[in-house]
């Protein structure tokens, strides 16, 4: 689940996901961090539920994907465009 919140010239995205599906660390991963594991890693907070919020420019677009232990890879359901194998953003 994306959640957004508006600030001035940017969008803070909240990536959001259930507390243990799938099991062990989440990165979420995409061109707004090169890609890059573990630098936005989902941590749990008080619903239980995992996440982390990235701010990102107003009215761009941006592809991502989770990476899960175990080297799985996998989209974000509520993502409502595809960027090829990736989910795609639009703030």
């Amino acid at each position: 689940m994306l959640e957004r919140t508006l600030k001035n010239d940017r969008t803070e995205v909240t990536f959001v996901l259930p507390a243990d599906t799938p099991p062990g660390p989440v990165s979420v991963v995409g061109d707004f961090n090169d890609w890059q594991p573990g630098v936005h890693t989902l941590k749990t907070r008080k619903d239980g539920k995992r996440a982390v919020t990235v701010a990102l420019p107003s009215e761009s677009v941006h592809s991502f994907r989770y990476l899960a232990a175990g080297d799985y890879w996998f989209n974000d359901d509520s993502a409502v465009d595809l960027d090829g194998p990736n989910s795609r953003l639009h703030t």
